[in-house]
């Protein structure tokens, strides 16, 4: 089965970390590029970060710049996105989507909840 698996989401207080890995069963991230977008009840889907097949190519939305880190791993077929300094308005689900040409992949989302 071709899916994405995301995992690392939480509960944190304000001013911690967590890492969320996105996992690809089925096929292999290389070509990809991967994107990592979040929902929080009540809003749209908005994107955080992006990171080229290469990896050569970063992107933050500007909420996130400074805080998050998107990375890979292809030899463990992996994308990871390092949240630090977590705030209570990045409390969402996290969804990591995989885009190569006409081909699209969606994960389930993991949750992040940020709160004291």
């Amino acid at each position: 089965q071709l899916q994405l698996v995301e995992s690392g989401g939480g509960s944190v207080q304000p001013g911690g970390s967590l890492r969320l890995s996105c996992a690809a069963s089925g096929f292999t991230l290389d070509y990809y590029d991967i994107s990592w977008f979040r929902q929080a009840p009540g809003e749209e889907r908005e994107g955080v970060s992006c990171i080229s097949s290469s990896g050569g190519s970063r992107t933050y939305a500007d909420a996130v710049k400074g805080r998050f880190t998107i990375s890979r791993d292809n030899a463990k077929n992996t994308v990871y996105l390092q949240m630090n300094s977590l705030k209570p308005e990045d409390t969402a689900v996290y969804y990591c989507y995989a885009l190569r040409a006409w081909v699209t992949y969606w994960g389930q989302g993991t949750q992040v909840t940020v709160s004291s």
